[in-house]
């Protein structure tokens, strides 16, 4: 994961001055082309610092504390394969060989949303989100999955509820729902 300028760049550090193009047409006879690297979500430098302070917090937590965790999320999860594009390194005229496709279907096969909640005693309740995803839906997931879930991984009535900062679980309502 190293950009052409870079390249460029090293190499006239270590004394020698190669053009781009030069170092471009290298990397083609060696068959290798640049295709774009796949995505994943940037983490903001806010983002590491709540990851650290929550870290950090809590590094003199027994097991016993962590036992005492239940952690939702929601997720998408697509019916047939993966939507998102996938790239592969390979040399030319290659692009129809097996190994380099992946198989679709019409219409893309679907995907249905999920929210569902775990501990260290298992997997809580799983449930089918219909529609979009907002405030009042999650809330309703909530009461309706969210003690029963802890009652079922015997977590008992003290127990410390993880979710991330999606702006539907950071919601006033949704807060205040927690609270009760």
């Amino acid at each position: 994961m190293i950009t052409l300028d870079e390249l460029q760049r090293s190499t006239a550090e270590v004394g020698d001055s190669v053009h781009r193009k030069t170092i471009s047409r290298i990397l083609h006879k060696s068959g290798l082309y640049g295709r774009v690297a796949r995505r994943k979500p940037f983490l903001k430098d806010i983002h590491k610092k709540c990851c650290l302070k929550f870290a950090t917090s809590h590094l003199g937590d027994t097991p016993n504390m962590w036992k005492k965790v239940l952690w939702s999320d929601e997720t998408k999860i697509e019916l047939f394969g993966n939507n998102a594009k996938c790239y592969v390194w390979r040399k030319s005229n290659t692009a129809h060989h097996p190994e380099h496709t992946l198989p679709t279907v019409k219409h893309g096969g679907g995907s249905i949303m999920v929210w569902a909640c775990f501990s260290s005693a298992g997997t809580g309740k799983m449930v089918k989100i219909d529609g979009k995803m907002d405030g009042a839906k999650y809330r309703t997931i909530l009461e309706e999955n969210l003690m029963e879930s802890a009652k079922d991984l015997r977590l008992g009535r003290r127990f410390v509820f993880q979710q991330d900062n999606d702006p539907k679980h950071k919601a006033k309502s949704t807060m205040e729902w927690l609270k009760k």
